[in-house]
């Protein structure tokens, strides 16, 4: 069953309750009111019947000796049409009935009848409906007390009976209308809330099918609802994973022509070496420092490929950092393996974010400033400043075209192509800056050779950001580990 169908079948059931309850209650309330009335009238009709008793008995003496003013027998005149009206009858108190006026209907004198009329109080009363000939009449008994027994008042309530059914019809049918009506409207108030979710699974299901992601967001996005939320949310996702395939297939291209270079080589080194019996020892070495040096940059180019494919950045913990320390790590560690010093003057920024990636990050500038100077006498230079990474060296520079273009991945400069490196370095010190919401930046250093960093977002500084600039004093950093 549809989730649509589901909503329906729900409004249709809370609908038929509340129309059933509403309905119960509305006949409950006008059948009491009703049979109030009917007591009511009951009641009155018994009161005015004890005082003319009363009155009959001090009046019976003159009415016996009044003359006849009308002799010969009652005829009916005008106005005289038969109405209902009330039975009335005496019950002496050992139960006997007697007719006092109304229909001829003999009411029957049930036990709490005899009761009431033997030894009930004066107003005690009893109601009930009762059936004679067929035809339902609602009677009242009061006992009068004493020795004189009770009254029974009786008024048919067929035609009330009659009037409650018909309204309990009508209010059957207004309730089946107010169903119909609930199931119709919540239907189409479902088709509304589930026209995105089917949307959503229509895409869900395609991408499920084929694994491809064709998706341009119509018709997801919309609405400050749950599903309205839950839309946007699918849609940014799905924009996500669009680009995360589509970074995907530009590393497998980007990755197949980077290793084609070593393996051709490795490959022709290969052939060549078929044939080493009838080369120089020179010529052997030279074959092998080239096979050497292809392999250690396919290893390298690989180990980069990895860091990048596992995003290992993204996935360490962040906690508070403080960059002249991390400076001053990737500065030894550059020493030990280049020998060039680095000079590095920071202000004691503090920053929340992943250490080992910001290392990394630095640690690949430091790197490549030393590939790209490898015979200069001046240290390289690094400063720190309110969450502002950046690394100064001397070489030859970066062309004006290529500034925007070095932190591609893979793309190397024309500078660079006679140099060792896989062209991911600068990629990765990207990708760093972006998961610490801050940016890369590349220029022409004043003097010649290159100045380029990174920034961390600055609402990632932590008190101690501020520090006096004197604490992160310069030095040249490498210097203890010669």
């Amino acid at each position: 069953m549809s989730l649509r169908s589901r909503f329906a079948l729900a409004f249709a059931a809370v609908g038929a309750v509340v129309a059933t309850v509403v309905g119960v209650l509305s006949y409950q309330a006008a059948s009491d009111r009703v049979l109030a009335e009917t007591d009511r009238s009951l009641r009155s009709t018994t009161v005015a019947l004890a005082r003319a008793q009363e009155q009959e008995l001090a009046l019976d003496d003159a009415v016996a000796r009044a003359p006849d003013l009308y002799p010969g027998p009652d005829l009916p005149g005008p106005g005289d049409e038969e109405e209902p009206r009330p039975i009335l009858q005496a019950v002496s108190r050992d139960g006997t009935p007697t007719p006092l006026g109304g229909p001829p209907v003999p009411l029957p004198v049930s036990d709490s009848t005899r009761r009431l009329a033997a030894s009930g109080e004066a107003g005690q009363s009893d109601t009930a409906e009762i059936v004679v000939d067929g035809r339902t009449y609602r009677r009242l008994t009061t006992a009068l007390g004493g020795d004189s027994g009770a009254l029974q008042v009786a008024v048919r309530i067929d035609q009330t009976h009659h009037v409650l059914g018909g309204m309990a019809r009508e209010i059957a049918a207004v309730s089946g209308a107010v169903v119909l009506v609930v199931a119709g409207a919540g239907r189409l108030l479902a088709g509304r809330i589930t026209r995105r979710l089917a949307r959503l699974t229509d895409v869900a299901e395609k991408v499920s099918a084929d694994g491809r992601v064709a998706f341009d967001g119509a018709g997801l996005v919309g609405g400050r609802d749950e599903v309205g939320r839950l839309s946007a949310s699918f849609s940014r996702m799905l924009a996500r994973i669009v680009a995360a395939r589509e970074a995907q297939e530009r590393l497998v291209h980007d990755v197949a022509h980077e290793l084609r270079t070593p393996l051709t080589s490795l490959l022709t080194n290969a052939t060549v070496l078929r044939r080493a019996p009838e080369l120089s020892p020179d010529a052997r070495d030279r074959l092998l420092d080239d096979v050497e040096g292809e392999t250690r940059a396919l290893g390298h180019l690989v180990d980069e490929l990895v860091e990048l494919a596992l995003d290992r950045g993204r996935q360490e913990a962040e906690e508070p950092v403080e960059l002249t320390e991390v400076a001053r790590r990737a500065a030894r560690r550059v020493y030990r393996r280049t020998g060039r010093l680095v000079h590095v003057d920071a202000d004691g920024s503090v920053v929340h974010g992943r250490p080992q990636g910001l290392e990394r990050a630095l640690g690949n500038l430091l790197e490549n400033a030393a590939k790209f100077d490898p015979d200069g006498e001046e240290p390289i230079e690094v400063r720190v400043h309110r969450g502002r990474v950046t690394v100064s060296d001397r070489g030859p520079g970066i062309d004006a075209d290529d500034l925007t273009r070095v932190f591609d991945r893979f793309y190397r400069a024309d500078t660079a192509r006679g140099l060792p490196g896989s062209g991911l370095g600068l990629a990765i010190v990207s990708d760093v800056a972006e998961t610490h919401g801050g940016t890369v930046f590349a220029a022409a250093r004043t003097g010649g050779g290159t100045a380029i960093g990174f920034t961390v977002d600055a609402s990632r500084l932590l008190p101690g950001a501020d520090a006096d600039p004197a604490s992160g004093s310069t030095a040249c950093a490498g210097r203890h580990d010669g």
